[in-house]
């Protein structure tokens, strides 16, 4: 099992505990009653806006009815809720959902990118990696944080090469490929790592060419999958990322959106031979 963040497991906690109350047919504000606790106290842990400590876990499985099996599913669930990874030495450099990002992405056992403007950063080269950061914010960051957002976005990617079969879908716009992000000399030796990248079983790169249909799309986004801890289902998470802004798509129906729009781009995409043949013909002729 990967190491799981708070996120990941305040997300399964509440998604659960939510599920239970509206299974008997309870508002928050009966479940409050009840308890003597407040209405927003209930929202914020089915919401995963804070932990749930022991005894208030307890009050609410008993109020629920909950048998012996799953109570102890829930409990061990809880325990993980405060796990530290790797990514908590980060906090001061990253907005708190970003690191929240990074540790859900570390704990999924799926994820498919889409990338129209540049190249997806767990495929990036330090090299790229610091041209495209530097190009993004100047001088605005000093030298020693762009140090550590590429240090960062460089340990993310071990998870392509650990053997636990995490699977990874990467739809990059041809544009990707084209624009310039430090000299040429980087860019060529960033289209060779993506040719060696695409042959990692279980990495698929795929671009969608100028030449093919091009269905509208949103901008860069990460669709992240989970499998189940201790019996409990994660659900799917949409997470888009912008130079100043970045943050999760909580609306199932909008994250429906996301999922479609991500379907239509891989199936107009070239297949992963033809993309790699195209991301070679680019550094070759664009890129020499």
């Amino acid at each position: 099992m990967p190491d799981l963040p708070s996120s990941a497991v305040r997300r399964a906690l509440g998604a659960e505990l939510r599920r239970l109350r509206e299974h008997l047919s309870l508002s928050g504000d009966d479940v409050a009653a009840r308890l003597g606790w407040s209405g927003s106290k209930v929202s914020r842990i089915e919401t995963h806006r804070t932990g749930i400590k022991r005894s208030d876990l307890d009050s609410l499985l008993e109020l629920y009815g909950v048998d012996d099996d799953e109570r102890g599913r829930l409990r061990a669930l809880a325990d993980e809720q405060y796990a530290r990874g790797w990514w908590s030495a980060y906090a001061s450099t990253f907005p708190p959902g970003y690191i929240a990002y990074i540790g859900l992405e570390a704990a999924a056992n799926k994820i498919s990118c889409w990338s129209p403007e540049l190249i997806q950063g767990l495929l990036q080269t330090d090299d790229y990696a610091a041209a495209a950061t530097q190009m993004s914010f100047g001088d605005s960051v000093p030298p020693g944080e762009v140090q550590r957002r590429i240090d960062a976005r460089l340990r993310r990617q071990e998870m392509l090469t650990r053997p636990d079969s995490k699977q990874f879908t990467f739809v990059l716009d041809e544009a990707a490929l084209r624009h310039r992000f430090g000299t040429p000399a980087i860019m060529r030796a960033q289209m060779s790592h993506l040719e060696t990248v695409s042959r990692i079983p279980n990495v698929s790169i795929r671009v969608l060419a100028f030449a093919g249909l091009h269905p509208i799309a949103p901008g860069a986004f990460a669709l992240l999958e989970f499998p189940s801890v201790h019996g409990v289902p994660l659900e799917d998470v949409v997470f888009i990322e912008r130079l100043k802004e970045s943050g999760f798509v909580e609306d199932e129906i909008q994250a429906h959106e996301y999922r479609r729009a991500l379907r239509r781009l891989t199936e107009e995409a070239l297949d992963e031979d033809a993309s790699r043949e195209l991301i070679l013909e680019i550094a070759g002729e664009i890129w020499s």
